[in-house]
Protein backbone atom coordinates (compact mmCIF):
# COMPACT_ATOMS: atom_id res chain seq x y z
CA UNK A 1 0.00 0.00 0.00
CA UNK A 2 1.05 3.35 -1.15
CA UNK A 3 0.98 6.70 1.00
CA UNK A 4 1.55 9.88 0.28
CA UNK A 5 3.28 12.55 2.19
CA UNK A 6 0.13 14.01 3.47
CA UNK A 7 -1.14 10.91 4.88
CA UNK A 8 2.42 9.53 6.38
CA UNK A 9 1.98 13.41 7.64
CA UNK A 10 -1.42 12.60 9.59
CA UNK A 11 -0.12 9.53 10.48
CA UNK A 12 3.24 10.51 12.34
CA UNK A 13 0.60 13.36 13.73
CA UNK A 14 -1.42 10.57 15.33
CA UNK A 15 1.31 8.96 15.90
CA UNK A 16 3.04 11.70 17.95
CA UNK A 17 -0.01 12.13 19.87
CA UNK A 18 -0.70 8.72 21.03
CA UNK A 19 3.16 8.50 22.29
CA UNK A 20 3.09 11.81 23.94
CA UNK A 21 -0.23 11.03 25.71
CA UNK A 22 0.88 8.50 27.30
CA UNK A 23 4.28 9.77 28.50
CA UNK A 24 4.32 9.88 32.29
CA UNK A 25 3.58 12.77 34.47
CA UNK A 26 6.17 14.73 36.18
CA UNK A 27 5.87 13.38 39.85
CA UNK A 28 9.34 14.90 40.20
CA UNK A 29 8.80 18.56 40.52
CA UNK A 30 6.48 21.08 42.24
CA UNK A 31 5.36 24.34 42.32
CA UNK A 32 4.11 26.66 44.77
CA UNK A 33 2.97 30.43 44.38
CA UNK A 34 2.45 32.70 47.01
CA UNK A 35 -0.09 35.56 46.23
CA UNK A 36 0.61 37.25 49.52
CA UNK A 37 4.57 37.50 48.57
CA UNK A 38 3.93 37.62 44.60
CA UNK A 39 6.67 34.42 44.52
CA UNK A 40 6.90 31.36 43.00
CA UNK A 41 8.81 28.42 44.75
CA UNK A 42 9.86 25.01 42.10
CA UNK A 43 10.84 22.22 44.43
CA UNK A 44 12.77 18.75 42.90
CA UNK A 45 11.70 16.06 44.77
CA UNK A 46 10.41 17.97 48.01
CA UNK A 47 13.89 20.13 47.89
CA UNK A 48 13.87 23.69 47.20
CA UNK A 49 15.30 24.25 43.79
CA UNK A 50 14.53 28.16 42.85
CA UNK A 51 12.86 31.13 43.93
CA UNK A 52 11.20 33.26 41.29
CA UNK A 53 9.19 36.32 41.75
CA UNK A 54 5.85 36.48 39.85
CA UNK A 55 2.75 38.79 39.48
CA UNK A 56 -0.67 36.98 39.97
CA UNK A 57 -3.77 38.86 39.37
CA UNK A 58 -4.86 42.66 40.04
CA UNK A 59 -8.31 41.57 40.59
CA UNK A 60 -8.27 39.27 43.55
CA UNK A 61 -8.71 36.05 43.95
CA UNK A 62 -11.08 33.18 43.01
CA UNK A 63 -12.08 31.03 40.44
CA UNK A 64 -15.41 31.82 39.31
CA UNK A 65 -16.67 31.85 35.58
CA UNK A 66 -15.87 35.14 33.73
CA UNK A 67 -13.57 36.34 36.74
CA UNK A 68 -10.15 37.54 36.29
CA UNK A 69 -8.59 36.52 39.51
CA UNK A 70 -6.08 34.32 40.25
CA UNK A 71 -7.60 30.63 41.66
CA UNK A 72 -6.26 29.10 44.94
CA UNK A 73 -5.46 25.90 45.66
CA UNK A 74 -4.30 22.62 43.95
CA UNK A 75 -3.61 22.45 40.29
CA UNK A 76 -1.65 20.46 37.99
CA UNK A 77 0.53 21.51 34.85
CA UNK A 78 -2.05 19.92 32.18
CA UNK A 79 -0.32 21.07 29.01
CA UNK A 80 3.17 22.36 27.59
CA UNK A 81 2.72 25.38 24.98
CA UNK A 82 6.32 26.99 23.23
CA UNK A 83 8.58 24.16 22.33
CA UNK A 84 11.51 25.58 20.14
CA UNK A 85 9.45 29.54 20.38
CA UNK A 86 12.17 31.97 20.61
CA UNK A 87 12.32 34.40 23.83
CA UNK A 88 9.59 37.10 23.51
CA UNK A 89 7.48 35.54 21.45
CA UNK A 90 3.72 36.43 21.88
CA UNK A 91 0.96 33.75 22.40
CA UNK A 92 -2.59 34.39 22.64
CA UNK A 93 -5.41 31.41 23.20
CA UNK A 94 -3.73 28.75 23.79
CA UNK A 95 -1.04 28.86 21.23
CA UNK A 96 2.21 29.06 22.32
CA UNK A 97 1.45 29.97 25.40
CA UNK A 98 4.17 28.14 28.05
CA UNK A 99 2.33 26.60 30.51
CA UNK A 100 -1.53 25.91 31.26
CA UNK A 101 -2.65 24.53 34.51
CA UNK A 102 -5.94 22.50 35.81
CA UNK A 103 -7.76 22.66 38.50
CA UNK A 104 -7.60 19.36 40.91
CA UNK A 105 -9.71 20.53 43.55
CA UNK A 106 -13.20 22.20 43.80
CA UNK A 107 -11.94 25.65 43.94
CA UNK A 108 -9.71 26.02 41.06
CA UNK A 109 -12.15 23.60 38.93
CA UNK A 110 -12.36 26.31 36.25
CA UNK A 111 -8.89 26.88 35.47
CA UNK A 112 -8.77 25.25 32.63
CA UNK A 113 -11.80 26.33 30.95
CA UNK A 114 -10.76 29.93 32.03
CA UNK A 115 -7.08 29.29 30.43
CA UNK A 116 -5.14 30.27 33.40
CA UNK A 117 -1.61 29.66 32.64
CA UNK A 118 1.58 30.81 34.17
CA UNK A 119 3.58 32.51 31.24
CA UNK A 120 6.18 35.33 30.28
CA UNK A 121 4.69 38.93 30.04
CA UNK A 122 6.48 41.92 28.41
CA UNK A 123 5.41 44.06 30.99
CA UNK A 124 8.18 42.67 33.44
CA UNK A 125 8.37 46.15 35.23
CA UNK A 126 5.06 44.58 37.41
CA UNK A 127 6.55 41.67 38.25
CA UNK A 128 6.37 41.69 42.02
CA UNK A 129 2.91 42.99 42.34
CA UNK A 130 -0.40 41.71 41.70
CA UNK A 131 -1.24 43.27 37.96
CA UNK A 132 -2.03 40.10 35.60
CA UNK A 133 -6.06 39.27 34.44
CA UNK A 134 -5.52 35.74 36.53
CA UNK A 135 -2.87 34.08 35.27
CA UNK A 136 0.79 33.58 36.72
CA UNK A 137 3.07 36.55 35.03
CA UNK A 138 6.75 35.97 34.92
CA UNK A 139 9.81 37.09 33.22
CA UNK A 140 10.74 35.68 30.27
CA UNK A 141 13.93 34.18 31.01
CA UNK A 142 12.73 32.93 34.41
CA UNK A 143 9.11 31.31 32.28
CA UNK A 144 11.69 29.68 29.56
CA UNK A 145 13.58 27.89 32.68
CA UNK A 146 10.83 26.93 34.37
CA UNK A 147 9.52 25.32 30.99
CA UNK A 148 12.77 23.44 30.40
CA UNK A 149 12.55 22.09 33.81
CA UNK A 150 9.12 20.88 34.61
CA UNK A 151 6.96 18.94 32.98
CA UNK A 152 3.09 17.94 32.29
CA UNK A 153 1.40 16.80 34.96
CA UNK A 154 3.14 18.78 37.82
CA UNK A 155 1.65 19.90 41.06
CA UNK A 156 0.90 23.21 41.00
CA UNK A 157 -0.38 25.21 44.66
CA UNK A 158 -1.44 28.97 45.11
CA UNK A 159 -1.97 30.07 48.08
CA UNK A 160 -2.65 33.25 50.12
CA UNK A 161 0.23 33.26 52.93
CA UNK A 162 3.88 32.91 52.63
CA UNK A 163 5.86 30.46 51.09
CA UNK A 164 7.20 29.99 54.75
CA UNK A 165 3.71 28.38 55.57
CA UNK A 166 3.94 25.88 52.59
CA UNK A 167 7.06 24.92 51.79
CA UNK A 168 9.12 23.48 54.61
CA UNK A 169 12.78 23.89 53.69
CA UNK A 170 11.73 28.15 53.54
CA UNK A 171 11.18 27.91 57.35
CA UNK A 172 15.05 28.41 58.44
CA UNK A 173 15.54 31.57 58.73
CA UNK A 174 19.21 30.92 57.13
CA UNK A 175 17.33 29.39 54.37
CA UNK A 176 15.00 32.45 53.25
CA UNK A 177 17.68 34.60 54.33
CA UNK A 178 20.16 32.96 51.48
CA UNK A 179 17.14 33.02 49.17
CA UNK A 180 16.13 36.35 49.61
CA UNK A 181 19.70 37.84 49.17
CA UNK A 182 20.11 35.24 46.10
CA UNK A 183 16.96 36.86 44.80
CA UNK A 184 18.03 40.39 44.91
CA UNK A 185 21.31 39.28 42.94
CA UNK A 186 20.52 36.83 40.42
CA UNK A 187 19.95 39.31 36.94
CA UNK A 188 16.85 36.67 36.22
CA UNK A 189 15.69 37.21 39.80
CA UNK A 190 15.55 33.67 40.11
CA UNK A 191 16.80 32.08 43.27
CA UNK A 192 18.44 28.58 42.60
CA UNK A 193 19.90 26.01 44.88
CA UNK A 194 20.92 23.59 42.24
CA UNK A 195 22.13 24.26 38.78
CA UNK A 196 19.74 25.02 36.34
CA UNK A 197 19.25 23.08 32.99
Amino acid sequence: MKIDIYGRAILLGAIATIVGSCAAPDTRHRIVISTREQKLALLDRGNLMAIYPVSTSKFGLGDWPGSSCTPLGELEVAQKIGDHAPSGAVFKDRCRTGDWLRGRDPQTAHAYARMIYIHGTPEERNIGFPASYGCIRMRSSDIINLYEIVGRGAEVTIVDAPLTAVVPELSSGTRLAEANRANAISPGGATTSAPSR
